[in-house]
């Protein structure tokens, strides 16, 4: 037997609007707001998140020809790893002294 077919074809989504879609989240919009609007489910939304945050290079955000020298750009990824392992020391100290005994 082969697949289901359940009649309902699957949506693909452009870069662009994925793109547009996290930016929503990470300008602080809930999730679950913007996959209600948009008609999209949550869980797809938080895999498309997941997805760029494992990426090895996160896009640099940058005005065209003036996002800086490749060197500039790999000190800038440097310390946003730095920060992040930083604020994942800091979440996992306040989860230990928060701890009711």
């Amino acid at each position: 037997m082969k697949g289901k077919s359940t009649g309902a074809k699957r949506r693909k989504y452009d870069a662009s609007f994925k793109d547009e879609v996290l930016k929503m989240i990470h300008n602080g919009r809930p999730v679950s707001e913007v996959a209600q609007s948009l008609g999209i489910g949550e869980n797809l939304i938080y895999k498309w998140k997941s997805r760029t945050n494992s990426s090895q290079q996160p896009a640099i955000v940058g005005k065209g020809d003036n996002a800086g020298s490749p060197e500039d750009q790999q000190a800038l990824l440097k310390r946003i790893r730095e920060l992040e392992t930083e604020r994942d020391i800091l979440k996992k100290a306040l989860g230990i002294f928060s701890r009711q005994t």
